[in-house]
């Protein structure tokens, strides 16, 4: 059996390196198990709000900006009906290989094992982790950080978990898709689906210009329970572009994403520790994670650190404090305000979604900000929400009370 490290990294996706590097900072010696070499390229993009890194001094990350920002939450066909909410704050898009090299070179010594975790058994004073190569790993501490999908971590069963599901191209187009130098959030603009997908649960477009003539195209489903198809996403998509005249000549690379939007917390008594996707990090809100874990884990390295110079604390003590740093009752309560919220849009229908993101867009830019990257406390979240609450008409303040009326709900059965 190998030595025993003081915490063992299960994955190597962002979450992994994110966590392995603050600990391996800190003088923890850490080793980590990934099915696939750590340095192999991402297959997805990531976007941020620029003002995240500049709080963290980490804008040299960004490889893609945008000043021009907007969404549209018009229905489309009409000169009102297509004018965009300007935003007024800059959007970034990470360079995907400067965000893994940083993570790496700020990680360099930390080993790491080409296997998967298959059991895991946690006495008094470690873990040991047996892995499909038939060799065991032996940590005082163990972080699951291999995504929502985890066998290894425990949570509550609260029925389906809803999926923000994405179908995208970065390629090149017979003429722009969206405004040159624009990046689109959202674009609810539903003229180009015929009456039947209207009724259908809505989807957005989410686009940028990346410069040189290529642009990166995504139809999102904000959350269903099963995801919204591939196929739907990318059909929907290719009716978006021959509704403008535009056809795709050169596809440089597909995207497909699927990740739960409404994953429970975690099971915050268990021996093991997660982090990031496992974790439950995905911001209810947004689908968005990358920040929230750019954050959270110099915190989290900071009390895990103080905690294993304890060496009389075991596994389970070493995971309670890891636990009780990574979710303090402030963002449960927060978590849980979000899951609400996220419960009752899953069932408007596009033209409720399009009331209630345009009323939402309309509070405060710090407010709407604060939201969506889950930075605000928790008594000036519950303001804002009572604020957006007092702005929304009618017909939204019921959906978001009682959830929304049967005409105003999408049609599930189609």
């Amino acid at each position: 059996m190998a030595s025993c490290a003081d915490v063992l990294v299960l994955g190597g996706g962002p979450a992994a390196l994110c966590i392995a590097s603050e600990l391996h900072q800190r003088g923890v010696v850490v080793e980590g198990i990934a099915p696939e070499p750590v340095d192999a390229p991402w297959p997805n993009t990531y976007g941020i709000w620029v003002d995240e890194l500049k709080a963290l001094n980490l804008e040299h990350l960004i490889e893609h900006r945008w000043n021009d920002t907007v969404s549209y939450f018009g229905a489309g066909g009409s000169e009102v009906a297509d004018q965009p909410l300007v935003h007024g704050i800059e959007y970034g898009l990470f360079d995907r290989a400067a965000l893994q090299n940083h993570w790496l070179q700020r990680a360099l010594g930390v080993v790491w094992h080409r296997d998967t975790a298959d059991h895991l058994e946690a006495g008094a004073d470690h873990t040991l982790v047996t892995c499909a190569s038939g060799k065991v790993r032996k940590a005082r501490l163990v972080i699951d950080t291999s995504g929502a999908g985890s066998s290894h971590i425990l949570r509550p069963d609260q029925g389906p978990v809803a999926g923000q599901a994405a179908y995208g191209v970065v390629g090149r187009f017979s003429e722009a898709p969206i405004s040159s130098g624009r990046f689109v959030l959202m674009d609810y603009r539903s003229n180009h689906l015929s009456e039947i997908q209207r009724l259908e649960p809505p989807t957005f477009l989410y686009a940028m210009d990346l410069g040189d003539g290529v642009f990166f195209i995504e139809e999102t489903s904000l959350a269903l329970a099963p995801g919204v198809p591939y196929d739907v996403l990318k059909q929907r998509l290719q009716q978006r572009l021959d509704q403008r005249g535009v056809q795709i000549t050169e596809v440089i690379h597909e995207e497909f994403c699927l990740f739960p939007m409404n994953l429970p917390l975690p099971d915050r008594s268990q021996p093991v520790l997660a982090f990031g996707g496992a974790a439950s990090m995905v911001h209810p809100a947004s689908g968005y994670m990358v920040g929230a874990l750019l954050r959270r884990a110099p915190g989290l390295a900071d009390a895990l650190t103080a905690a294993l110079a304890d060496t009389s604390l075991g596994s389970a003590d070493l995971a309670r404090r890891g636990w009780q740093t990574l979710w303090p009752t402030e963002l449960v309560l927060r978590h849980q305000l979000y899951q609400f919220g996220l419960g009752r849009l899953m069932g408007f229908n596009a033209s409720l979604l399009r009331t209630h993101f345009a009323t939402f867009f309309s509070l405060a830019r710090a407010d709407w900000f604060g939201f969506l990257t889950n930075t605000l406390p928790l008594p000036r979240l519950m303001a804002v929400m009572l604020r957006l609450f007092a702005l929304s008409p009618w017909e939204l303040r019921r959906g978001l009370v009682l959830g929304a009326e049967k005409s105003q709900a999408p049609d599930f059965s189609r």
